[in-house]
């Protein structure tokens, strides 16, 4: 994991350009979206933690995780609230609540009201931009 710039933070744009794929950076950077049932943690179903790949930080837990069917993984809910940022999304001709990094400021997908108790919250969410640590056995939750 690297150190966790603040989000008004300058981010250097070439040197992520060089560290992560093409793909990660369309999505993380300029707000991309990978397609459907495309991603490597959509179906992943491990216990552990789902962490920012462009600076580290926890995002998601297993725990929260559901199949939405969707073809994105979703969570109920972030971590903490901390986690991620939410802001207002109007683009492609709809209202969206686009979810964002709280550290670095990534895009990381979306958040819609139809997701299971107890939140009812989908936070739907590239796998391209996400890194996953599994949980150690017998280790702390």
């Amino acid at each position: 994991m690297t150190d966790h710039p603040h989000p008004d933070t300058p981010v250097d744009e070439d040197e992520l350009r060089r560290r992560l794929t093409p793909e990660q950076y369309r999505i993380a950077r300029q707000a991309g979206t990978e397609p459907p049932f495309t991603g490597e943690y959509h179906d992943h179903k491990a216990s552990g933690r789902y962490h920012c790949a462009v600076c580290g930080a926890a995002l998601f837990d297993s725990t929260t995780k559901f199949d939405s069917g969707s073809g994105w993984p979703s969570y109920t809910a972030p971590v903490t609230a901390e986690a991620v940022s939410e802001h207002r999304d109007a683009s492609l001709g709809m209202e969206r609540t686009e979810v964002r990094c709280a550290t670095c400021d990534s895009h990381l997908g979306h958040v819609f009201p139809d997701g299971p108790p107890p939140t009812g919250l989908r936070y739907c969410i590239n796998s391209a931009v996400l890194a996953f640590q599994p949980r150690e056995r017998n280790g702390p939750e």
